[in-house]
């Protein structure tokens, strides 16, 4: 079982927070202490260091402190298991997503330059996965960015959590290719369980929560097309990873998991291409499920929705042929190696 240590006294763990100098692991604490009182963590939750570390960029030091202070709170406990469980529910394992805890805003907890840092750097991931089979030399990510080897192992890190990224037989870290036979058979897997899983969260999902996250996407669409990655990013997951993940059928949710890397591709062919496409199309279909389970219609929600992915697939798939076929895209970054 994990060991959740008593709180310790701030040391170089700090980071600036709005004029404030606040140690790591209270600013980890306040992000988990909000999602679990909103339930965008569920009950039943199993926390573990390794994840919670890797989501925040950080060393597990100042996570297993975050959570040593919940545990004293009484909003997680310890149980006869690895980790510790959100509220009184029975554990149950859930893929915890940056947007379950409010990652990825203008708060985050990482800090904008780590931001900034990771998505160049996924950006350049997803793009190499189209053009074959790749891995990451990790000195030279380190040198390529001007950081450290532990802030690179990080990136590396939280790519690995989206999917974008595995360690090899080898420990290398490589590249998970993507083409178009295999983006049409993860929509296709997506159509299939998505909306069945949407029609199982009814009654489940806390009002709070789908208040929260019908506002994001109000507030999205009004400032369209103004739109940086993380918001795309944000959205993407608030409907097809944040709501999902309180379906019933934990079995369901844990397949859909493998299909979480397609909710990057868009995001990052739009950018690489130039485009402006309908984005506000997707919010908009996003926001009407949203609506739906809101007025508590999953059957409804489960319609909404299955149209969605219907009309997502073909914009993916087509994006993804014109940039496979792009001669003009540039150069392999430094750092990452052809296979």
């Amino acid at each position: 079982m994990d060991t959740v240590e008593p709180s310790a006294a701030p040391g170089a763990d700090v980071c600036e927070a709005h004029g404030e100098r606040l140690p790591a692991y209270e600013r980890i604490a306040r992000r988990l202490r909000r999602a679990l009182d909103a339930g965008a963590i569920p009950p039943g939750t199993i926390l573990l260091e390794g994840p919670l570390a890797a989501l925040f960029a950080s060393s597990r030091s100042p996570v297993r402190q975050a959570l040593a202070a919940l545990a004293r709170e009484g909003r997680v406990r310890r149980f006869a298991g690895r980790g510790v469980v959100a509220g009184e529910a029975e554990p149950r394992r859930i893929e915890l997503d940056p947007s379950m805890i409010g990652l990825g805003g203008d708060e985050d907890a990482r800090g904008p330059r780590e931001d900034a840092l990771y998505y160049r750097f996924e950006r350049d991931l997803v793009l190499q996965s189209l053009a074959g089979r790749f891995r990451v030399n990790e000195l030279a990510l380190a040198r390529a960015f001007e950081i450290g080897r532990l802030a690179a192992g990080d990136l590396l890190r939280r790519a690995e959590a989206a999917g974008i990224v595995v360690r090899d037989e080898l420990r290398r870290w490589r590249i998970v290719p993507l083409d178009v036979d295999r983006l049409r058979q993860i929509y296709d897997l997506r159509i299939a369980l998505e909306p069945l899983a949407i029609r199982q969260t009814g009654g489940r999902i806390p009002a709070d929560l789908l208040r929260v996250v019908g506002m994001r996407h109000r507030a999205a669409l009004g400032a369209f097309p103004a739109l940086d990655i993380a918001t795309l990013d944000r959205l993407e997951r608030d409907l097809h990873v944040l709501l999902l993940s309180f379906a019933e059928n934990r079995e369901m949710v844990e397949a859909l998991r493998r299909s979480h890397p397609i909710l990057l591709v868009g995001k990052h062919l739009q950018v690489a291409a130039g485009l402006v496409p309908p984005v506000d199309d997707f919010i908009a279909e996003h926001l009407s499920v949203i609506e739906a389970l809101a007025g508590n219609d999953p059957a409804e929600a489960a319609r909404l929705l299955a149209n969605h992915l219907t009309s997502s697939r073909q914009t993916a798939i087509d994006r993804l042929s014109q940039m496979a076929l792009d001669e003009s895209r540039d150069a392999d970054p430094d750092y990452i190696v052809r296979l």
